[in-house]
């Protein structure tokens, strides 16, 4: 038996990763923004429209989360939602005390180094930014050659080949 290969899945893993985070991310700006999936965080009613910084939060990890799931400007998304996740943990959580575990800002800080995470590796596989990129760059890589530095190197669809 072969060992497993770990470079091999890595984009596999990266991709999963990405939309398990992206997703859990963007149900936390529904049950904010629409009070599903047990309403706001802490209970009561979700923030009003337009108010800073709630709702301002709750849109960045719906659109985000969504973004990052999809894998569409995956980086750009990532981004903006560890910023948030930073913002959230320094202004929100820290003032209630210095670690995460005495002002309760775990899921803040966890979702702001994943998310710096992604923006870094990128999207991985399954996303559409590789998708569209198959059908939009009109090259495709070599056939049979092993994907190594210079190898395998995107070439021009034609007819000939």
């Amino acid at each position: 038996m072969k060992p497993l290969d770990l470079e091999r899945v890595r984009p596999v893993v990266i991709g999963l990763f990405r939309m398990v985070v992206g997703m859990l991310f963007a149900c936390h700006g529904v049950a904010t923004l629409f009070g599903v999936l047990g309403g706001p965080e802490g209970g009561g009613p979700g923030p009003a429209a337009f108010a800073w910084p709630g709702w301002w939060a709750s849109a960045i990890e719906l659109v985000g989360g969504v973004l990052v799931v999809l894998g569409l400007g995956t980086r750009i998304a990532a981004l903006a939602c560890s910023g948030s996740m930073a913002y959230a943990y320094f202004d929100v959580h820290q003032r209630n005390a210095l670690l995460p575990i005495q002002n309760h800002g775990e899921p803040a800080a966890m979702f702001c180094w994943a998310f710096l995470l992604i923006a870094v590796l990128g999207a991985g596989a399954f996303s559409l930014e590789g998708l569209l990129g198959r059908f939009t760059s009109g090259t495709r890589p070599i056939a049979g050659l092993p994907q190594e530095k210079g190898a395998g190197e995107p070439v021009p669809v034609s007819a000939d080949n």
